[in-house]
């Protein structure tokens, strides 16, 4: 799937991700975690082409991917969400994931203005998927609505299934329960798991550590942009390294 090896950037002398090595699990749930400024959205940022690296490699699906744009890693396979719902507001949702599936399209300005049946065929298509990714994540009925009329928790179901409607392998949640309440947040955990089930890998950030140790196959804890732990909840959670950086020294979980 994707793997990171002594992967950092810095922006002028600051070090914010340093020397990580990492593997994603396929078909898993993976996670992210650690105290605020720890480097994890930047991490994210790293390995979905919105930053360049300055030292390591980035591997995904056997191919180097180092140096790759955003937009290409989508077309690879790798769709992500942000903490900050990035969608237009004024658009129905319906239309700003029809923007997802345009990725795996080829037509251009010709096709366009004629009219080719090519463009017509990849017009269908994404009409379909993105209903198809509407359903999928519960917001079908919403199509219709402008995104900025809905709940905090609708937004973010439409993100994903934008992020759905690329046709991705790797799916990245960027704080997908935030803002969220817990009945809200348990019912994001229920489609996190139908995304599992459905044949997607997940890795997320998040700060709600009872949805990370309930939801999670694997963790990696990153503090000061470096990786401190990696394991199971049940590891991470008995990690001396990972209480102390998020308790302070001397305490106990």
């Amino acid at each position: 799937m994707l793997s990171v090896e002594k992967l950092g950037v810095h922006f002028g002398g600051l070090q914010a991700v340093s020397e990580v090595d990492y593997r994603v699990t396929p078909g898993a749930v993976n996670a992210v975690i650690g105290p605020n400024g720890a480097g994890k959205s930047t991490f994210f940022n790293l390995i979905s082409g919105f930053y360049q690296p300055t030292s390591g490699r980035i591997t995904f699906a056997g191919q180097d991917v180092t140096r790759l744009p955003a937009h290409t890693m989508a077309a690879r396979g790798v769709a992500r969400t942000f903490q900050t719902t990035s969608l237009f507001r004024e658009l129905p949702a319906l239309d700003n994931v029809l923007l997802g599936h345009r990725l795996r399209g080829s037509s251009g300005l010709l096709d366009a203005v004629f009219r080719t049946p090519r463009l017509r065929r990849e017009e269908r298509d994404a009409l379909e998927r993105a209903r198809w990714a509407l359903e999928f994540v519960g917001v079908d009925e919403r199509e219709a609505r402008p995104v900025g009329a809905l709940t905090q928790e609708a937004q973010k179901r439409v993100s994903i299934a934008l992020a759905l409607a690329t046709d991705p392998k790797l799916v990245l949640l960027d704080e997908p329960a935030a803002g969220i309440n817990p009945e809200e947040t348990s019912s994001l955990i229920r489609l996190i798991r139908k995304m599992v089930e459905h044949g997607y890998t997940v890795c997320l950030i998040e700060h709600k550590m009872g949805m990370i140790m309930n939801l999670s196959d694997h963790i990696m804890v990153l503090h000061h942009g470096r990786k401190i732990a990696e394991g199971s909840p049940r590891e991470i959670q008995a990690n001396p390294a990972v209480i102390d950086a998020y308790l302070g020294s001397g305490q106990h979980a």
